[in-house]
């Protein structure tokens, strides 16, 4: 009697609220229907989620992981088909789903007509077996929604006819042979690829930093704004190039080094339009007699390799944007002593006659003295002051700021960034960030100064996201947007933010001073402590996640698998999936990375060798060899009811109940669905 009470006093408490979900459920039978619906939604099991992490504009690599699920749509081929098709058939079959149109292509080419119609055959059907298979753990209204529209009936009616008699046998070969025979056969096997790919994977999440070192992360970011259902976390190369698209002077300076030091200028130029032809100009007429030895590009193996007067012109920009850049972060230090970055500017360190750099104090120890420097060749620093831009600069930096500021296809991912991404995301008992969580010496959370206060945990991350979304969409014209814009550069670089978390970024040193213990970047305490299980779960708590099934999820710091490191930590409470995505640390981490799947039986950590090209995955099948080497099974299966989503459903289902009393109790009267359509016309109209 008390429930019955409690529930009706609830239903009278959110009245108003009900009279305008009644508009949608507009009877008690509409109502009932729908609580029957999402009753057993939450009983389905919980769609795969996707992780990859750092990424780092190695398109093709990421394009493929992305096409094969992390080995996800070969696992479900051998599931399906290893008592009846040989390894090769198998993995023919997995490239076709990878690469439809390309691999179509080549059939064609090899394959004699007569051959070809009895190769149709026999791939429609395993697709079709392929394609039910991963749709089984989706609603028929998902699968409905998530076909490709012009085909959709008849994926949809072989989704559901499994051929149990003659008839339906007869019926599905009909089908498959007026698809042929009308020439549509290539047509739909890439809308069946694509469906197949669409359904494997139900959520991808990027742990940060799409930006930086390869070559395309231009075509990343297309991807991932065309992907069905995605989020990231934001890392500190994507922050930087947020604060250029804000407007940032020294994150552009920063953007464009960074392209520069790894001789990679396709996303600048071609990507966005960025104008580099004034810095060209510039650098070639100030360090035209200068080797630029200290500035030579990162060329790796890639397959289009400049030639030698690029690889000088390249250089000799890198020096140019490079000395810009220390003169614009000056300015941000100067007008931010909060930031206590003081000891980062060191052009007026240099001893002109001696040819040293005095880097006292600079140390986390204090230490460091005096270091001969490689190069003292620097035309544009004058000795009286080395902060000043020159002419020369200035107009540089004011081309650049244009070119920015101009760029559509630039301020399009931006603005992408910011409507998909977030400092963090705490979902189905996963907490993603990119980085870190600055602590202290003795492993509890660091208070951190943000503009006049200080934040600490989560309120710190809530703090930042309000100040990276002031800087791009905030008022211009006022000193908060001037303050959020400065401290984007902070995020890339400061020793408290979480996304950098280091003593210094030994940028200048690097470049100038052979001694490698001036290079040394100091990690923050978070990673010290976070192969504990008791700093983990802190964290983790901080966020609102409790219970044995929850994980922290980073990127942000190579895993050194050669050298033993592993990417499971804190008890197998933290798990670190950037393993070398990116071809530049391939060297260092000695494999291609790592991703990660969860799905309703549990997590597996995936860990992968180099991508070889897309080439040579189409024409040798050379797929990226994978090794799964983390399983952690549930005890149970997952279902949609345990996730944040089976939430948000249990959430309306108990509206829609109180909806149901309010029905009973006459407080909301039902309306027959011709009064309902009358009413809604008359509001178009």
């Amino acid at each position: 009697m008390t429930r019955d009470n409690s529930l009706q006093d609830a239903v009278r408490n959110d009245l108003r609220y009900l009279q305008l979900l009644a508009d949608r459920f507009p009877t008690s039978a509409a109502a009932s229907t729908e609580i029957i619906n999402l009753e057993a939604i939450l009983n389905l099991p919980k769609g795969t989620e996707h992780f990859l992490a750092d990424v780092h504009g190695e398109y093709e690599a990421f394009d493929h992981v992305l096409k094969n699920a992390s080995g996800a749509i070969l696992r479900n081929i051998k599931q399906l088909f290893e008592d009846s098709m040989l390894s090769q058939e198998m993995a023919e079959l997995a490239t076709l789903v990878y690469y439809p149109k390309e691999v179509l292509e080549r059939i064609h080419h090899e394959m004699r007509e007569k051959d070809t119609k009895s190769w149709y055959k026999v791939t429609l059907h395993r697709l079709v077996k392929l394609c039910r298979r991963t749709s089984e753990k989706y609603t028929r209204s998902k699968v409905r929604k998530s076909l490709p529209e012009e085909y959709s009936y008849i994926i949809e009616e072989l989704l559901h006819e499994k051929g149990d008699s003659p008839m339906k046998v007869a019926y599905t070969e009909s089908i498959f042979e007026t698809i042929t025979s009308i020439g549509k056969a290539d047509d739909f096997i890439v809308a069946l690829c694509q469906t197949i790919k669409r359904l494997v994977i139900d959520h991808l999440h990027i742990v940060g930093d799409v930006y930086d070192r390869g070559p395309g992360a231009q075509h990343i970011m297309d991807t991932i704004l065309n992907y069905h259902h995605v989020d990231i976390q934001w890392g500190n190369h994507d922050v930087l190039w947020m604060g250029a698209a804000a407007g940032n002077l020294a994150c552009m300076a920063n953007v464009i080094r960074i392209a520069l030091r790894y001789a990679n200028l396709d996303t600048i130029e071609d990507g966005y339009g960025i104008n580099l032809l004034p810095l060209a100009t510039f650098a070639m007429e100030t360090y035209a007699e200068d080797p630029c030895s200290c500035f030579q590009p990162k060329l790796g193996d890639s397959e289009n390799m400049p030639d030698s007067k690029s690889v000088y012109l390249i250089s000799q920009m890198h020096k140019a944007i490079s000395i810009i850049q220390f003169k614009l972060e000056y300015q941000i230090i100067k007008d931010h002593p909060e930031y206590k970055m003081d000891a980062r500017n060191l052009l007026h360190k240099i001893n002109w006659e001696d040819g040293t750099l005095d880097l006292t104090g600079t140390a986390p120890n204090g230490g460091y003295g005096h270091h001969p420097m490689k190069d003292m060749n620097f035309p544009t620093i004058d000795k009286n002051a080395p902060y000043a831009l020159t002419e020369g600069e200035q107009l540089v930096v004011d081309r650049l700021k244009e070119s920015f500021a101009r760029s559509e296809k630039l301020h399009k991912h931006i603005r992408g960034l910011y409507s998909i991404g977030s400092m963090y995301l705490a979902m189905n008992g996963n907490l993603l960030f990119h980085a870190s969580m600055p602590l202290n010496e003795d492993g509890t959370l660091k208070s951190v100064v943000v503009g006049e206060n200080k934040y600490k945990g989560k309120a710190l991350y809530d703090r930042i996201e309000e100040l990276i979304r002031e800087a791009y969409f905030g008022d211009s014209e006022t000193e908060t947007r001037k303050e959020a814009c400065d401290y984007m550069w902070y995020l890339w670089c400061g020793p408290d933010s979480p996304l950098f978390d280091k003593s210094a970024m030994t940028t200048l040193e690097r470049y100038f001073v052979d001694d490698k213990t001036t290079h040394n970047e100091v990690k923050g305490y978070y990673y010290k402590y976070r192969s504990e299980e008791a700093t983990a779960t802190m964290i983790l708590a901080e966020f609102g996640l409790t219970g044995d099934n929850c994980h922290i999820i980073n990127g942000h710091v190579p895993v050194k698998a050669k050298k033993g490191e592993k990417p499971l930590m804190a008890g197998g409470k933290l798990l670190v999936i950037d393993g070398g995505f990116s071809r530049a640390y391939q060297s260092t981490t000695g494999i291609a990375g790592y991703t990660l799947i969860f799905n309703s039986q549990g997590m597996q950590l995936v860990q992968h060798e180099p991508f070889s090209s897309k080439r040579e995955a189409i024409e040798n099948l050379d797929d990226i060899k994978s090794v799964t080497i983390l399983t952690q099974t549930s005890s149970e299966r997952i279902r949609v009811r345990d996730t944040n989503v089976g939430k948000e459903l249990q959430e309306q289902i108990n509206n829609l109940k109180k909806l149901l009393t309010a029905y009973h109790l006459g407080l909301i009267k039902e309306r027959p669905y011709r009064e309902v359509s009358l009413k809604l016309n008359m509001k178009k109209s």
